[in-house]
């Protein structure tokens, strides 16, 4: 695991020439973030004092104010979005090249240990799969924490009764999703090594089509091509069932937190301790809340198997070649 962690620590450091933009797409995603939090503040002063009293003019500046706020969110997620991707697009290029140039550099002895269709997953889905990570982890990384830790000081700052519901509600669904996603990781480790089997079995047979023409073989190979498709299949379904558990599992306990919240905001408003708007503004935090947990369970394991991918390739850099470069 620490040499794992060695490794991957080592292939950041292409990620220096984006330094710039690494730290600006956190930073406006978290300053969009806070505008988010702020929303439902806003539309509890719509709803308490806007149309309670009557005020239109009250009204019309808040949801002013609400518009402004969606448009400067917009414009810092879009600027997010612009620095992740140019930062991660570029260091992936950057590291195509650097382990293309290094495969070219490889003598045949340990091009062949390593094997053609384990360098072409390298180069394809493995850096496909680092980028994919790096582009998340720069826009969600703190913005899913912050706006989870962000709703739950809101809902106290609202009510401190009510705001136990989501001590409880959180913990059970960060259990349900974490708890998912350590069963889902391994399995998609294995789905990557079944894919390295389907490629090398493609590759073999493109290559020797003619070997086995002419040894009459083509009845085995594509029985071992179908059996290594199948059990890439059978894990790929195995993995999304698992994943389609969390969604359904989630809701089920945000609904019945949402349902206590309006039950006992009901009341509660009955007897004069809180307003209409105080009980919506709690009901969207809470939303806020699941949003954001499946968000980081999704980033965690899109990070897991970007940080598998990059372990890889930097394990295929680390090899040394034998070739002696004075006879070329």
């Amino acid at each position: 695991m620490h040499l794992e962690r060695n490794r991957m620590r080592k292939l950041l450091i292409y990620l220096e020439g984006y330094k710039k933009e690494a730290i600006l797409a956190p930073l406006f995603k978290m300053l969009e973030a806070t505008f988010e939090l702020f929303t439902p503040i806003i539309m509890k002063l719509i709803i308490d004092v806007g149309i309670n009293d009557g005020d239109n003019a009250y009204i019309i500046k808040m949801c002013a104010v609400m518009i402004t706020f969606g448009i400067i969110g917009l414009v810092c997620s879009i600027t997010a979005q612009y620095y992740s991707a140019k930062a991660s697009v570029g260091f992936s290029t950057i590291i195509r090249q650097k382990l293309f140039d290094h495969i070219q550099s490889l003598g045949f002895s340990e091009m062949d240990k390593i094997g053609t269709s384990t360098m072409i997953t390298r180069l394809t889905s493995d850096i496909n799969q680092v980028q994919s990570g790096v582009n998340l982890v720069l826009r969600l990384f703190m913005r899913s924490p912050f706006i989870v830790i962000g709703s739950m000081i809101m809902a106290f700052t609202i009510d401190t009764k009510s705001a136990i519901i989501f001590l409880i509600a959180i913990p059970l669904i960060s259990l349900i999703i974490f708890g998912v996603m350590l069963i889902s990781i391994p399995l998609y480790k294995k789905v990557q090594a079944a894919l390295d089997d389907v490629l090398n079995s493609t590759r073999e047979n493109l290559i020797g089509a003619r070997v086995i023409r002419a040894f009459h073989k083509e009845e085995e190979e594509i029985q071992n091509f179908n059996k290594n498709s199948e059990h890439l299949k059978k894990l790929q379904i195995f993995a999304g069932k698992i994943l389609a558990f969390m969604n359904p599992a989630t809701y089920i306990i945000v609904n019945a937190a949402i349902i206590i919240l309006l039950y006992t905001g009901a009341i509660k408003v009955n007897i004069g301790l809180l307003t209409t708007g105080e009980v919506i503004a709690l009901v969207s935090y809470m939303s806020q809340i699941l949003i954001e947990l499946i968000k980081l369970a999704n980033l965690i394991i899109s990070v897991t198997k970007a940080v598998a991918s990059g372990n890889r390739i930097q394990s295929i850099l680390e090899i040394k070649s034998k070739m002696d470069k004075n006879r070329i």
